[in-house]
């Protein structure tokens, strides 16, 4: 059964589970319910929300080169140990909305933090924020056996922000951890959001 992880929390992926080597990371939001406003009220957009899951590859704690970020338009690293499996355009259905697979031992020495972040596709054009989000989450899956191992249920408000950094998965005394992140950013593309960590 999966442990439910509580914001900033840092859990080891490897203690009692030596041999893992490959992890899902499975990402899932729902579009809120439009609440009824009276005549006055402003009214919700009927536009479908659209948000954008990717990775940041750090090197010492920073992004060194445009093909470190990987993404809808840059679905595998050249490593080949970050695969993207494709972007979700409504976020709608149950489970993961966007899947990315690790290969734990193929990552690059050089690589000390994945960054697990998403965005809101044209979040000002379209007047949209995670405040319109609900049932967030970032899950971390052992892909040997399917068995979900982590979950961090997001439940800050996180209103009027456009972006978000779920989690980071990190190399700690020779093992990898994960980190329960869930911090909401007014930053307003992926482009944007990688300069925290140029």
């Amino acid at each position: 059964m999966a442990v439910s992880l509580q914001k900033g929390q840092k859990v080891s992926l490897q203690k009692g589970n030596e041999g893992l080597s490959k992890v899902l990371v499975g990402l899932g939001w729902d579009q809120a319910q439009a609440k009824k406003r009276g005549l006055f009220g402003a009214l919700k957009s009927e536009s479908q929300i659209d948000c954008d899951g990717s990775v940041i590859m750090l090197q010492e704690n920073k992004l060194k080169s445009q093909d470190d970020i990987i993404y809808f338009g840059n679905l595998r690293h050249s490593s080949k140990s970050v695969i993207h499996n494709g972007d979700n355009l409504t976020g709608a259905g149950d489970g993961d909305d966007e899947q990315i697979m690790l290969s734990l031992n193929d990552i690059p020495e050089i690589y000390n933090r994945i960054v697990f972040v998403i965005n809101i596709y044209q979040a000002q054009q379209r007047k949209q924020h995670f405040g319109m989000i609900q049932n967030a989450f970032i899950r971390i899956v052992d892909a040997k056996n399917n068995t979900e191992m982590y979950r961090y249920n997001l439940t800050d408000d996180y209103t009027n922000m456009t972006a978000m950094i779920f989690g980071e998965i990190y190399r700690h005394d020779g093992e990898w951890k994960f980190n329960a992140i869930g911090q909401g950013t007014n930053d307003l593309g992926l482009n944007e959001l990688v300069k925290r960590y140029v």
